[in-house]
């Protein structure tokens, strides 16, 4: 006999539904069995400014690399980091 799912609550709130989710287990609530995948090609990702003090020589380092690629700078340090990420992940 198949166990049945309990019922999601109703959430007044994202932040109530991050509570809530932070402290049940999900298998409980959904049959991942029956999942299926899903691609949202409009999604964006969500984006947080930072600040960060870098050496005005690396700066125009940055700009000077970003220029001959002809991309922002900004865009480029994001290139770095993330193949830095990435790399430091797959290690």
């Amino acid at each position: 006999m198949k166990k049945r799912n309990k019922q999601i609550p109703s959430f007044k709130s994202e932040k109530e539904e991050h509570a809530f989710w932070s402290q049940n287990d999900s298998s409980e609530y959904i049959d991942w069995d029956k999942a299926e995948k899903s691609v949202f090609p409009e999604l964006k990702p969500s984006l947080k400014s930072i600040s960060l003090r870098l050496p005005e020589s690396m700066i125009a380092q940055l700009k000077s690399l970003a220029n001959k690629q002809d991309v922002p700078y900004q865009s480029l340090v994001k290139t770095y980091l993330a193949r830095q990420i990435n790399q430091e992940i797959a290690n």
